[in-house]
């Protein structure tokens, strides 16, 4: 990772995470709400339903080694550490996510089962075989090595253990999906990646290749850009409130301009060009 987009993603993650805890709680990720869309619930507890309805998808039954790639202030880490009883690890690249997640555990009486730290995810400071679940929600996006992410991933799982990585993905390009990007498109994802310091998306069946080429075992993938899309239209909405315009005044230009940009990614998951990719696979 270049040390520019490293400082980057960290300083916006510095910068806005305080606000998007005080608006949307600890929890930095899409709400699930049904296969159908149609399933009607409070934002944060959309939030909990995609972690269960993950978990379930890919058949996690237990963990006693979490690592979390891409930790935000902790939401999944702890809510993951408490389901299994586990020991949990987070990784971020804001100083701001990693301390405020400490005080999220000390707080919960899960200091002795978390741990949080200031990492890259291409270049982790874990020996290999370290954790028996490694989970990234919504972390991918940013990894300009999309590989070297997924090598550093398949590293320090344990032989039988299983990776869940879940990520913003743009649509597939083969002909039944439309053939290439057409430049309408590309110029819609540039907006999005330079607001939200993304280095480039894949599509889904590319992230299935490189797990393929990684020997993961019993790949499994799904889109579930139609579970998730009805997220934006909520942050949207509850963006408009006078706490969430004065968070935004105070918290600087960068996140003022993601703010103004959400319709980006609503307007992305309308005409079919974002999606929501999952994968997961034993080691």
């Amino acid at each position: 990772m270049s040390a520019t987009l490293y400082e980057r993603i960290g300083q916006f993650y510095d910068s806005s995470s305080s606000l998007w805890e005080q608006v949307w709680g600890e929890h930095m990720h899409h709400g699930y709400y049904g296969t159908d869309e149609k399933q009607r619930k409070e934002r944060r507890q959309a939030q909990i339903d995609l972690i269960e309805e993950l978990l379930q998808w890919a058949d996690v039954e237990q963990a006693q080694h979490i690592l979390d790639v891409g930790c935000g202030i902790g939401g999944s880490s702890l809510y993951l550490a408490q389901k299994y009883n586990a020991q949990a690890t987070g990784i971020t690249l804001s100083p701001f996510q990693a301390n405020r997640a400490t005080q999220h555990a000390q707080a919960m009486g899960l200091s002795q089962k978390a741990e949080f730290l200031v990492a890259n995810a291409q270049n982790m400071p874990f020996a290999d075989n370290s954790f028996d679940f490694v989970w990234a929600l919504e972390s991918g996006e940013h990894m300009p090595d999309k590989v070297k992410f997924m090598q550093e991933c398949y590293r320090v799982l344990q032989p039988g253990g299983k990776l869940v990585m879940v990520t913003w993905c743009h649509r597939p390009t083969d002909a039944k999906s439309g053939g290439i990007l057409t430049a309408d498109e590309q110029k819609h994802l540039n907006e999005i990646y330079q607001v939200y310091h993304l280095p480039y998306t894949i599509a889904l069946p590319e992230y299935e290749a490189i797990a393929r080429n990684l020997n993961l075992n019993s790949i499994r993938t799904a889109d579930w850009s139609t579970a998730v899309a009805p997220f934006w239209d909520v942050v949207i909405d509850s963006a408009l409130n006078p706490t969430a315009i004065l968070g935004l005044i105070l918290s600087g230009w960068e996140t003022i301009q993601a703010a103004l940009s959400l319709g980006l990614m609503q307007r992305g998951y309308q005409r079919g060009l974002i999606r929501f990719g999952l994968l997961c696979g034993i080691k």
